[in-house]
């Protein structure tokens, strides 16, 4: 089997079989966009829902941080995808003794073309690679400061967590005009009264991680009636793969 050496987003050199054909990916955006171009995933994660009618034949692993390592060696991956904020340290370090493991480290729109592009290039799917990117770039292109004013994105419930600095969702609500009143860095929890006194415009209430309702907005209006409180696709705003096209749909 050739091998080549590849970089990954956290500066790593990996050995990876050209191209590689048993892929398990650890990460739902980047397992959506791996089906997307055609490449050969053979293990997912259960949080990996996209697109239905393929991954569902696809088998589990675990989850993002709980990974089944017996069934990932069963499977045999020469090849396996992981995100430094999205899996556990201790699982990914595990796998790196047995299997080669490329890993994305995101934190802006141009981190997940490179993300793109680099897996692209590995699976030897370039055209297909390019053709998606270009899509994602003028889907969130036409959606740049569509938006404006201070917000918070809320991600969960009891104990309220936000999207604060240093994360792809933060870089993403900047993209679309926003100004985050979250200065904190990554997902901080947060009181009512300290959401009261920032005095947010608007609260976006994500779908996931936390699946909010229309029953937890009626709720979160009664606590900040000055603010606009809104359900919004947690996937369209964190999933850094070809979903970002979907804001063009």
């Amino acid at each position: 089997m050739k091998l080549k050496t590849h970089s990954d987003q956290m500066g790593r050199e990996v050995k990876i079989a050209s191209p590689p054909r048993r892929i398990v990916s650890l990460v739902p955006s980047q397992t959506e966009f791996l089906l997307d171009i055609g490449a050969p995933v053979v293990g997912c994660t259960k949080f990996c829902v996209h697109p239905q009618e393929v991954v569902k034949d696809i088998p589990i692993v675990g989850g993002t941080k709980n990974f089944r390592f017996e069934k990932i060696s069963e499977l045999q991956p020469d090849l396996i995808i992981g995100n430094k904020e999205e899996n556990y340290k201790w699982g990914i370090e595990k796998l790196r003794k047995d299997f080669s493991v490329w890993m994305s480290d995101i934190y802006t729109l141009d981190d997940s073309f490179e993300m793109m592009s680099a897996l692209g290039h590995i699976c030897d799917l370039n055209d297909q690679t390019e053709a998606i990117i270009q899509e994602c770039r003028d889907a969130t292109e036409k959606v740049k400061d569509s938006k404006s004013g201070r917000v918070i994105y809320l991600i969960w419930n009891k104990p309220w967590m936000a999207v604060g600095k240093n994360t792809f969702i933060d870089h993403f609500l900047a993209h679309l005009g926003y100004e985050n009143l979250i200065t904190e860095e990554r997902y901080p929890e947060l009181t009512t009264e300290q959401i009261t006194d920032l005095n947010p415009d608007e609260i976006l209430f994500s779908s996931e991680p936390f699946p909010f309702k229309e029953e937890h907005l009626s709720e979160a209006r009664a606590f900040w009636p000055n603010s606009e409180c809104t359900l919004v696709d947690g996937e369209l705003h964190s999933w850094y793969g070809s979903r970002l096209r979907y804001w063009n749909k």
